[in-house]
């Protein structure tokens, strides 16, 4: 009889193995404080570890990793909407009026760039459900492992808008630097890129085009191959969350 599986999904219940183990990816490659890179931030909460550990293992089917990309993804958003400006606003509570406090200005709005940062949308618009939503179509040639453009969308009023542009990993940078170009060129003014692993050389390439624009990841992995993914990685997220692998 096949036996049942715990991917982890939920808090931890009584009696399970909760410990959660030393990996050789972000304390690798980070000896000290002084190691991160400017700009580079990291949610190092041990949800999201545990989860990333899921997401790692080649073993998780791809329900089981689009639910996993989605509650990370949710909790990474809370980190990295931390300092979002409020404003007061009246309401009245079921017993007297008080003041409150909301979102000032325009509403937060979450850029995928497509595919793979589609599974990163649904996790933080449960957090945010006003959120707009635009879309920035890239592939990466896998000959050059240069971006390719084919499709861009977003709210009409940029400026006024602050921007979390979504993928799950950061391997070479380009298409992350050609995303961020495309958004300033349509006026964006406050970006910041979200993904779950990055890799070194693409952390630099988009600090050197782009140091106005924060980097929040949950683990700084150790390299690049021969053909552009990271080490030790997750594989090709697209294809993980899609079936497609």
């Amino acid at each position: 009889m096949r036996q049942p599986q715990d991917f982890g999904l939920v808090f931890f219940h009584t009696g399970e193995n909760s410990r959660l183990f030393m990996m050789t990816t972000t304390p690798a490659a980070l000896k000290s404080a002084g190691d991160v890179p400017n700009g580079l931030s990291f949610v190092r909460h041990p949800l999201v570890q545990h989860k990333l550990t899921i997401l790692r293992d080649r073993r998780t089917p791809t329900k089981i990793f689009k639910e996993v990309v989605d509650e990370i993804a949710m909790l990474m958003a809370y980190e990295a909407t931390f300092d979002l400006a409020l404003e007061p606003t009246d309401v009245e509570t079921p017993l007297e009026r008080t003041q409150g406090q909301r979102v000032a200005g325009k509403k937060l709005t979450l850029v995928p760039i497509l595919r793979a940062g589609l599974g990163m949308v649904e996790g933080i618009l449960k957090l945010v459900p006003a959120a707009r939503v635009g879309h920035i179509g890239l592939y990466r040639d896998h000959n050059t492992l240069e971006p390719v453009d084919y499709y861009f969308k977003v709210p009409g009023d940029a400026p006024e808008r602050d921007f979390l542009l979504l993928d799950p990993m950061l391997a070479t940078g380009g298409s992350a630097v050609a995303a961020i170009n495309s958004l300033k060129r349509a006026g964006a003014q406050r970006i910041r890129f979200l993904c779950i692993v990055a890799a070194p050389a693409g952390v630099k390439r988009v600090r050197e085009a782009h140091p106005d624009v924060p980097i929040i990841c949950a683990a700084l992995d150790r390299e690049l191959n021969q053909h552009g993914y990271i080490l030790p990685g997750l594989g090709d997220a697209g294809d993980r969350l899609f079936g497609t692998r």
